[in-house]
């Protein structure tokens, strides 16, 4: 249990650290290059699911917030009851990870909202700003930051629906969370007989 904690809390750290960085720091849109034109620091929020996707509306918001809360729920039973059981390490880190990512971002939805202002693109956010935050609790947005356009091209003419618009690959922004999350549930797909051995 000790290492799950251990990666939980670091991952938690990381993540909170950066956001409240760029939170305070950069304005909405502002982007800056890490490595060349293939990786960017582009902050952005989102008020819904990772990478940007949305559940519509302020009911929408609220009803994936609270579904956020009960699946940290569950997931804090199964890596409870796993360890319990002597799960092998790449299941709890799996777990571990998937959790952390989880607990980040509702972080942002439960509490961004009442600790800073709004971001826009003259307005750089503050801490507890006098007139109060921009949101109630769990209607806060989730900060995003990590941006790899690495094909940047346009869709020849010939392709039906799509010929002449632009084409990213890849661009979604996303967090330390969201990379937690995907990772996690990716390890658990790949490695899925070491971690779920056969009965047989």
């Amino acid at each position: 249990m000790k290492k799950a904690v251990w990666i939980i809390l670091l991952i938690l750290i990381a993540d909170q650290i950066l956001k409240i960085w760029i939170k305070t720091t950069f304005y909405i849109g502002e982007s800056h290059p890490v490595l060349g034109h293939w990786f960017y620091l582009h902050f952005t929020e989102n008020e819904g699911m990772a990478y940007g996707l949305k559940l519509g509306g302020q009911l929408g918001k609220l009803a994936l917030s609270l579904f956020r809360l009960m699946a940290i729920a569950g997931i804090c039973w199964w890596l409870y009851t796993a360890t319990k059981k002597g799960a092998g390490t790449l299941m709890v880190v799996c777990i571990s990870l998937i959790l952390a990512g989880a607990i980040g971002n509702i972080i942002d939805s439960a509490f961004y909202g009442m600790i800073f202002n709004e971001s826009s693109y003259m307005q750089l956010a503050t801490f507890f700003p006098k007139g109060g935050g921009y949101a109630s609790f769990l209607h806060g947005k989730v900060v995003d930051m990590f941006y790899f356009p690495i094909i940047e091209t346009r869709f020849p003419g010939w392709v039906p629906y799509f010929g002449g618009d632009d084409f990213v690959f890849f661009r979604p922004v996303f967090n330390i969370a969201d990379s937690a999350i995907t990772t996690g549930v990716l390890m658990l797909i790949v490695f899925q007989r070491k971690i779920f051995p056969s009965s047989k």
